[in-house]
């Protein structure tokens, strides 16, 4: 299941919004869910977190999203990615994330840091 993750932040460094909907159609169900604190509600469906996730890519051109670390517990993902901006800078953001029975995403909600304390 890990590997639909993958494939999902992969589409965040893609610069071809029809390649990042390919690669966004491959990894989640046709009406996933998907949230995070910059949207202001949950998103439906490949296309529209095609539409949101190409926002990341025209506002940081070069920025990927990197897949630190994951683990898995009752059928929910919990994973640690690595924003980096080619500045250098870098940003952590933490996933949890369900699966459909053959392994596509079907909801997917994110939190920006790691959970530690401030």
């Amino acid at each position: 299941m890990t590997d639909k993750t993958e494939a999902f932040f992969e589409a965040w460094g893609m610069t071809d919004a029809a390649d990042r909907l390919a690669a966004l159609q491959a990894a989640v169900t046709s009406d996933a869910s998907y949230a995070d604190p910059r949207t202001d509600a949950p998103l439906s469906g490949p296309e529209a977190i095609a539409a949101y996730v190409g926002m990341f890519s025209q506002a940081a051109p070069g920025a990927v999203a990197e897949v630190v670390h994951t683990d898995t517990r009752d059928g929910v993902t919990r994973a640690t990615i690595a924003f980096k901006m080619p500045n250098g800078m870098e940003q952590m953001g933490q996933y949890f994330i369900e699966h459909d029975a053959v392994g596509l995403i079907c909801r997917m909600v994110g939190f920006v840091g790691t959970g530690t304390p401030t």
